[in-house]
Formats: structure tokens, C-alpha cells, sequence
């Protein structure tokens, strides 16, 4: 297909009139509203439904067959062309291959963060740029905006807070927010729910998909056994006591309470209000002695940090923000689903950034993502490499 020359024509009825946007459908109900949303704006609509992995793709745990079928159901709804394209070899060499050698460090990658900068902002960008797209458009709650001082390109918190994914889109570039649409990040996430089903979406009803897709409600450590050798090692508590064996530090996080398999063991001389109903939690990996480091209470102060280093760093707007010597200048999340922290930039270079909190932040995780705010712009961030107390 050619690309459509909008030059030199006069200004459209509707907004999106004479314009092709390319809508990822993932046959979940944002992506569809987001595509009848631009549809009922003017613009063409074509969707497109992206495969992203192979491996027991038929199990019952992730089936991506399902999805297609939803989405394909949709499409029919809306009225639009829908195309199914395979992107699981970009997907294995750009993403699963990094996610795979994090783990294997002892970290704890998130692999959507690195599929949307990869996958669904450059591989599907790239092909929609190929069917003549001069958009395209997912079902993310995020917003773009055009800074009109400074000409840059905006990534804005989605108006739902309790369902803002600017998170996970932090590494996206100026040319791909130049190029994208987030039609239900100006929404509630009601609102959304009500839309698919005032018009019949078949897909009004479906569950919010959770996790990654290739491992879908699988048990995470039943997964990374086929990928990561075991390697056990001693379970210690902060005294040094070996409490039990852990099956790899792969296999744990940094805050972890689940599946340690040391219920019911008592610190010695723990005071009163503790005992063996105190649950554990991860604490440290060390990985030079294969040791799994646990602490006994949510608020350890092995859990506390007021302090991080972040490397591997993307900014939206293309360059840094400016490092603050007086107080906190911006807020931040470590983790997906936790409130904005007030924090300051104190150092940020080319090759990292080291921000500090005064409120301490719980179980900062090497591998996770630091993202910086400044209110509702999204400015980026990078990949946590260190915490400390």
C-alpha cells in the first residue's frame, strides 16, 4: 500500500479525515475502543494483530489463538481491516534474549517495558510506517502531547491513574511519540468499559490481561526452569543461620514473601508482637556465595532504601534532565504499582543517574526501572543497578 499524501489539502471535516492510523488489537478491551475511538474520528483504521511468541504458544496457560479470534471479533464489529503479523524472531533476539541474561545476573527484568521500546513502537512501528500509516495508535493509558515552547514531544501520565502505564513506555523516543496515538489514555478506565459495551464489543467483558504474555498465569518458577539451571544454595538470615536451601537466586526477587519454604522458623530473641507468624521476605542476592539473604517483617530496614543507582538511561525528550542540589525536584517509581515518590536528581550523566528519597522506598530491585516525573510528564529513566540505605 501507498502513503497518503495529506499536503496542500484543505483542512478536513473531521480530525482524522484523510489520515491512516494503524492500531495495534490485542483483543482486549482498550485496544478495541482505542481503534473505534479513531474510527469514529475520521481517520482509516487498520488493525493489526502482533504475535509475539512460539514456544507452547497452544497451552493453556497463553494462546495467542484466543487473543487473535477476540481481536479478529472486533475488528468485524468496528468494521476494519485486521492483519495478523508475526514478530516472535524480534521478539526472542530483542527482548527474551535480554530478559533471559538479567535473571541469569540475579536481576529482575521487565520484559514490557523493553517490548513496547522494541517490539510495539519500533517492529510495529516499522510496519505500519510500510502500509502507509501516518499513525498508529494502542490501547495503552498514556497521553502524548506537543510542548508547544519547546517542540518536543510529551509522554503524559493517562488521566486513570489507578491505570497509567506510562511506566512501561518510558524509553519511547520523540520519532515514536511523533508518531503515536493513545486514544484511551484520555479516559477512565470505566468509561472505557462502557464504550465496548454500549457498542457491543464482544470483548467488553474480558479480564485485563495480566503479566507478560509468553508467560501468561503460568507458575513464574515452572517457566524459568526450562530457560536457567538450578543452582541451589543456603537461605540465611541477617545473624547468618541457615534456614533452609533456595533452588537458584534466579528464581527469587527482592521483596519476594511467596514460595521460600521457611514458614514457622523464629528469629532468636524476637520480641513479642513477632514470632513465627512474622512472615520472611527476600532481602539480598549475593551472588559470589549462591547466598538467598532473608529478614523477618515487611519493614526490615534491609528492605529500606533512600538512595539508587540507574543505568542504561532514556529520556524522552532526548537529553537529561538537570541534577538539583536543594531538595526534591521531581517524583519517581521504582515499581509499577506504588504511588509517586518525591525524589532528588543528584547526579545524571550520560552513563547513569543516582537519585535519593527522604521518604525510604521498599525493596528497590536491581533490574527494575527508576522513571522520573516531574507532575504528569513521564521524563524517562533507567534500569536500577544498585540501592542502599
Amino acid at each position: 500500500m501507498s502513503s497518503i499524501n495529506i499536503a496542500n489539502q484543505p483542512p478536513p471535516s473531521e480530525p482524522g479525515a484523510g489520515r491512516r492510523v494503524v492500531v495495534g488489537l490485542s483483543g482486549g478491551g482498550g485496544s478495541a475502543v482505542a481503534a473505534y475511538l479513531l474510527k469514529q474520528q475520521g481517520y482509516e483504521v487498520v488493525g493489526i494483530f502482533m504475535k509475539n511468541w512460539e514456544d507452547d504458544d497452544n497451552s493453556e496457560y497463553c494462546s495467542s489463538n484466543q487473543d487473535f479470534l477476540d481481536a479478529a471479533a472486533v475488528a468485524d464489529v468496528i468494521g476494519i481491516d485486521i492483519e495478523h503479523v508475526n514478530f516472535a524472531s524480534e521478539y526472542k533476539d530483542r527482548v527474551f534474549a535480554e530478559f533471559l541474561r538479567e535473571y541469569q545476573a540475579g536481576r529482575t527484568p521487565n520484559p514490557d517495558i523493553l517490548c513496547n521500546a522494541e517490539i510495539k513502537f519500533k517492529a510495529f512501528l516499522d510496519h505500519a510506517m510500510r502500509l502507509g500509516a501516518d499513525k498508529i495508535a494502542t490501547g495503552h493509558y498514556a497521553r502524548v502531547r506537543l510542548n508547544a515552547s519547546s517542540q518536543h514531544y510529551e509522554l503524559l501520565k493517562g488521566l486513570d491513574a489507578s491505570k497509567d502505564q506510562s511506566y512501561f513506555l518510558h524509553r519511547l523516543n520523540q520519532a515514536q511519540l511523533s508518531k503515536t496515538l493513545f486514544p484511551v489514555g484520555e479516559l477512565q478506565k470505566t468509561e472505557v468499559r462502557r464504550i465496548a459495551d454500549e457498542i457491543g464489543l464482544p470483548n467488553a467483558k474480558k479480564k485485563d490481561s495480566t503479566g507478560i504474555c509468553f508467560i501468561g498465569e503460568r507458575p513464574f518458577r515452572d517457566f524459568l526452569n526450562r530457560y536457567i539451571a538450578k543452582e541451589p544454595g543456603p537461605i540465611k538470615n541477617p545473624s547468618g543461620r541457615v534456614l533452609a536451601t533456595h533452588q537458584g537466586l534466579s528464581f527469587y526477587t527482592l521483596g519476594q514473601r511467596q514460595g521460600l519454604g521457611i514458614g514457622g522458623v523464629k528469629e532468636k530473641g524476637q520480641q513479642r508482637g513477632g514470632g513465627e507468624h512474622t512472615p520472611w521476605f527476600v532481602a539480598r542476592k549475593d551472588m559470589a556465595s549462591n547466598t538467598l539473604w532473608v529478614v523477618q517483617g515487611h519493614d526490615h530496614p534491609w528492605l529500606q532504601s533512600h538512595a539508587l543507582t540507574a543505568d542504561n538511561l532514556s529520556w524522552v525528550a532526548g537529553n537529561s534532565p538537570t541534577a538539583t542540589s536543594m531538595g526534591p525536584a521531581f517524583n519517581s517509581k521504582t515499581r509499577y504499582r506504588q504511588a509517586d515518590s518525591p525524589c532528588q536528581l543528584v547526579r545524571c550523566d550520560a552513563a547513569s543517574m543516582e537519585l535519593t528519597f527522604p521518604q525510604a522506598q521498599w525493596a528497590v530491585t536491581p533490574g527494575q526501572s527508576a522513571v522520573l516525573y516531574d507532575g504528569e510528564v513521564c521524563l524517562g529513566g533507567g534500569v536500577i543497578s544498585s540501592a542502599s540505605a
